[in-house]
């Protein structure tokens, strides 16, 4: 980490979502409730995902990465924005602000990696279901997880050398609650033009890239799913909704954040908070709810603690 730069700027200031003090109670105390909430719900999916042998497929093994993966999301940017909202004065330190910029990237694009898996997942079971425990074993699972994970580090890490070598002179306000990079090129002491087009080009190859290959993915799903019968197109349709639902409550924010960026100040505030929050928050709901194996699992599972507390 270059010495010259902690040396001028050794933290920043974050301006936050509002600097009403009453608003700021009222979402601390939402905030938290919605933390608390993505950290149990996305932990109940993983923990009935181990435990339940029904649940022991390729696919439950790639939800269960994702709610993983929705934890860390969350957990990057959230404790710090819901602490800061009881602060004054809210401040960063040089180096857990450049964590934040490699996390976010990181775990954003390996998310977004571990969708198009998912998906190809629901291309294999769908289009190829004679094949489908054939080509969607444990050890290539593990692989594709692998992969999403090392695709995210290699982009977080392609962010972060270029943010933690800029010469950081002064201001150091940022008007958002976390760091991210479009906000740190805007306060170095230099002509931003062209790293700003590299920076959303670096972004679009990775979320234009995934985003094309799921809508190739659920094109030939959608395809498959037309010229099946009635009772299997309606099980795959409704699997494969939840899929789509999260692909597109996810991909939205993060193209208008980093590949077409608006530069709308609050709306920006508004994608990050959906993505780094709703997102993760949703997502149990959304795979829980509309699926009817996990609503088993979970009745399963309460059924078993309760008889073991009479029974004990």
């Amino acid at each position: 980490m270059d010495e010259g730069n902690q040396s001028v700027v050794t933290e920043f200031i974050l301006w936050g979502l509002t600097n009403s003090k009453n608003l700021q109670v009222l979402l601390f105390v939402m905030f938290l409730m919605l933390y608390l909430l993505i950290v149990s719900g996305n932990i109940v999916i993983m923990l009935l995902i181990t435990t339940d042998r029904h649940l022991h497929s390729p696919m439950y093994f790639l939800l269960a990465n994702l709610s993983f993966v929705d934890i860390c999301l969350s957990s990057n940017t959230t404790p710090k924005m819901i602490s800061d909202f009881l602060i004054e004065k809210k401040t960063i330190s040089f180096a857990f602000c450049m964590s934040q910029v490699f996390f976010v990237h990181c775990i954003a694009a390996g998310e977004m990696v571990l969708l198009v898996v998912m998906a190809y997942d629901r291309y294999v079971a769908i289009c190829k279901p004679l094949h489908y425990f054939t080509i969607m074993n444990l050890k290539r699972c593990t692989w594709l997880v692998l992969i999403s994970w090392t695709t995210g580090f290699v982009h977080g890490m392609s962010h972060l050398v270029v943010i933690v070598e800029l010469p950081f002179c002064g201001p150091k306000e940022i008007d958002s609650f976390f760091c991210d990079v479009p906000l740190l090129i805007k306060l170095a002491c230099l002509d931003s033009h062209d790293l700003d087009i590299l920076t959303n080009a670096d972004c679009g190859v990775v979320a234009v890239t995934c985003f094309i290959l799921l809508l190739i993915s659920y094109t030939f799903i959608l395809i498959s799913v037309l010229q099946s019968s009635k009772s299997g197109a309606s099980k795959a349709l409704s699997t494969c909704s939840a899929h789509i639902t999260v692909v597109l409550i996810f991909f939205g924010p993060c193209l208008f954040i980093y590949v077409w960026p608006l530069n709308i100040t609050w709306l920006d505030k508004f994608f990050a908070v959906f993505y780094s929050v709703f997102t993760p928050f949703l997502n149990p709901a959304i795979y829980t709810l509309r699926n009817k194996e996990m609503k088993n699992a979970m009745k399963r599972f309460l059924s078993n603690y309760l008889s073991s507390k009479r029974n004990p």
